[in-house]
């Protein structure tokens, strides 16, 4: 009997990243909308047909989107907030839903889960006008069908789509439960008439993340009313990245077909098989994750843990997740002594594939099996022949006093501010300046040899030069050097870092058109010699005002990275930490009053399961604070951290003791703010006022409402005006009135304080 087989979702971006390409173009008014469409249609028709040549049984349409699988549910719904209802044109408003538009802001970006995926935030009022556009649906399920593939169809469930929602009238979420409900009810009717049998997979990851009573008191409702739509619709309810035991056995006692789970990283969902006998269970046991090969061995023990409760018959072998979070292949990357231990998007279609035949009972002989198993134990990381460092110590780092800084806050903050002399609420900006493709081509000139080191740092240096003059000009109290030597935050220090290793091709989609290319860690980090110093250095010698010194934290170089799954990520992040502890050491030494330690990603590490959040606090607070410790009491060091959301780790932002936290709220507004006045945070904060993933230019006046609203929540005194995030994937044409609207914004404002404080 053979078993079947189901990938939960494929990457859209292309594996030249087509997508992305022809969409910049298109907003860039390169290439009409046409363009993009055939695009699509040709990504979408090569994903299904690899898929379909790997034996795959269960493929999936409507996991592919022009932007964001959210957005396509919102549009699917009609959730479309009120400030872009007025946009006729539905690819315009589209966009600009995710991109703003005009004076309409774009609509707020946060993590998916604890990956480095960002999606778009539903915003839910009570005069939404919810009502069904299936048009994408069923277009693309058809699409499908016209070339022999009987695909599932992707959709983001309800109770998830309302778990990642915000409301603007001040009620809860799963308020709208009754009224987006009739909305999924109806797609469902419109899905039953594609076909006498289709199979619908419904995404309901928010179960997995300490479910609500709330949330939990909807299940059943929510499955028995969807299950019972007539027609031949078959519906399995898909889980991932932990487990979704509470929710599991509610499912159980619906009329569903079949669920989803992730038993690699949900080890719980084994409990909750047995309440699911009468279920058809979808295996997630292919690292949807992470990029190296599967173990087939350990696989196949965990499908015989689950054909112990569930018959072999009901077993579907599929990926933990969807493989969005997955470089596209293998197959272009160069030879080296890496390449045979990974896996990508492509190879893990193939690896579902074998995997099931080698579980299935009279697909392969048991010579061929044998061989198969044995080849891919020389291909895994744990080969005790691969050659490859499994452990080790980092290399010597600095002198240090301790684990962390000496002094508190306050003592600090005084020495500091006489040493800077900074005005009333300092203006700045995160760090990068627009890469350029003048850039971009020297850069890659310089690795193909076409110029000489000396012609390369001339073209870097006259770069430094422009941004120090542009800043200068504007008015910012503290400068950046812009970051023109760097292609990407983590991946500029993983090439200066031993025991790193860089893809070629290995692009994951971040946002929309955002792509990154994460480093591969395979062995004990160090750092070899100074990594940012001399180019700090000499931006410094172009100005009389502070010049941050920019370093990615080695929290975020760890969650932005693809880590080896057999050595412990603390012990990884350790390493880390004391090599940048040494370039803390070296910058301050070469002068430089104000470090930045970006730490966009500490928040996206944590565990989803609140139970486990305490072990990963302690060993990522242990490795920033390491970082850190070099820095003596009147070198002031600054941190960044994209959309978090900060209630529930506060007390742990507190304990890193940045003497300045920059965090992302141009589009979310006071409302992560909140918690710091609760608390009354102590350090100080620089709230995003400028949306940089959006063109547009805010005015001076949107400015200066911004600050103000800022300044309801944070002390005048410890206030930085700021953008949300750095600004190198805009353009300059952007940057620039952007840049000079905030500091004239900041220094109105800061004349209205001082009037204030005169009278």
């Amino acid at each position: 009997m053979a078993v079947k087989t189901l990938i939960t979702g494929f990457p859209r971006i292309g594996e030249q990243r087509e997508l992305k390409k022809v969409l910049e173009k298109y907003w860039a008014h390169e290439a009409p909308f046409d363009e993009v469409e055939a695009a699509a249609r040709t990504l979408r028709k090569n994903h299904w047909r690899l898929q379909k040549d790997a034996g795959i049984d269960f493929i999936s349409s409507n996991d592919f989107s022009l932007y964001d699988n959210m957005l396509d549910t919102i549009v699917m719904l009609n959730a479309v907030p009120e400030r872009f209802a007025g946009i006729r044109d539905k690819q315009e408003q589209y966009f600009a839903m995710a991109r703003g538009s005009g004076k309409a802001a774009a609509m707020e970006m946060t993590k998916w889960f604890n990956t480095n995926y960002h999606f778009i935030v539903p915003e839910l009022c009570g005069g939404m006008d919810f009502r069904l556009d299936p048009a994408k649906i069923k277009s693309e399920y058809r699409e499908a069908k016209d070339l022999g593939v009987a695909a599932k169809i992707n959709i983001i469930g309800p109770l998830t789509f309302l778990a990642l929602s915000k409301t603007k009238d001040g009620g809860e979420s799963f308020d709208y439960f009754d009224k987006i409900m009739p909305v999924y009810k109806q797609l469902l009717g419109e899905i039953a008439k594609l076909d006498e049998s289709v199979y619908v997979q419904f995404d309901e990851p928010a179960f997995v993340r300490n479910p609500s009573e709330k949330i939990l008191s909807l299940v059943q409702r929510a499955y028995k009313e969807l299950a019972g739509v007539s027609g031949g619709i078959k519906i399995m309810v898909t889980s991932y990245f932990e487990h979704a035991l509470e929710a599991v056995k509610l499912l159980c006692d619906t009329p569903i077909w079949g669920i989803g789970l992730d038993f690699l990283y949900g080890g719980r969902n084994f409990e909750g098989l047995e309440y699911a006998a009468s279920k058809n269970i979808i295996a997630g046991l292919v690292d949807g994750r992470n990029i190296w090969r599967n173990d087939i061995s350990a696989s196949l023990e965990l499908l015989e843990r689950i054909n112990k409760t569930i018959p072999r018959e009901q077993i579907i072998v599929s990926t933990t997740c969807s493989l969005l979070h997955s470089p596209y292949s293998v197959r272009n990357e160069p030879a080296g002594p890496v390449k045979k231990y990974l896996a990508f998007a492509c190879e893990k279609v193939e690896e579902v594939s074998v995997l099931a035949k080698l579980f299935s009972s009279d697909c392969l002989s048991g010579a061929e099996k044998s061989r198969l198993i044995e080849e891919n134990k020389r291909n895994l990381l744990s080969d005790p022949n691969s050659g490859l460092i499994k452990d080790g110590k980092a290399g010597d780092g600095p002198e240090l006093p301790g684990k962390s800084r000496r002094g508190t806050y306050a003592e600090r903050s005084v020495i500091q501010r006489r040493r800077l002399n900074l005005p009333l609420l300092p203006a700045t900006t995160i760090g990068s300046f627009p890469q350029t493709p003048e850039l971009r081509k020297a850069r890659n000139n310089y690795r193909r040899g076409l110029i000489s080191a000396a012609e390369y740092e001339g073209e870097i240096k006259n770069y430094m030069d422009h941004c120090v003059a542009f800043q200068e000009e504007l008015g910012l109290d503290v400068l950046v050097h812009g970051e023109p030597e760097r292609n990407d935050m983590v991946e500029y220090f993983g090439e200066l870092l031993e025991g790193f290793h860089f893809t070629r091709n290995g692009w994951v989609q971040s946002y929309g058109s955002r792509c990154v290319k994460p480093p591969l860690i395979f062995g004990a980090v160090s750092r070899p010699e100074p990594m940012t110093v001399k180019w700090i250095r000499y931006a410094q010698s172009k100005t009389k005002k502070p010049m941050k010194g920019m370093l990615t934290g080695p929290v975020t170089i760890l969650n932005w990275s693809f880590v080896r799954n057999d050595i412990p990520r603390a012990e990884v992040a350790r390493q880390i930490a004391l090599a940048l502890a040494g370039e803390v050491a070296d910058l301050q030494a070469a002068g430089i009053k104000i470090i930045q330690v970006d730490e966009a990603a500490f928040r996206e590490g944590y565990p989803l399961r609140k139970e486990n959040t305490g072990e990963y606090e302690r060993w990522a607070l242990e490795a920033f604070r390491l970082a850190v410790s070099a820095a003596d009491a009147s070198t002031q060091i600054h941190t960044h951290m994209c959309y978090s959301e900060f209630n529930d780790i506060i007390k742990t932002i507190e304990a890193m003791d940045a003497d300045v936290i920059t965090i992302e709220t141009a589009r979310s507004g006071n409302k992560l703010l909140k918690i710091f006045e609760e608390t009354a945070y102590q350090n100080e904060i620089g709230p995003g006022v400028y949306d940089i993933h959006s063109p547009r230019a805010p005015s001076v006046s949107e400015f200066r409402e911004q600050i103000l609203a800022r300044l309801e929540v944070i002390d005048k005194d410890k206030m930085w005006v700021n953008p949300d995030c750095g600004l190198k994937t805009r353009k300059w044409e952007e940057v620039r009135p952007a840049l000079k609207n905030m500091v004239e914004a900041a220094a109105a404002v800061r004349e209205e304080l001082s009037r204030a404080g005169k009278s």
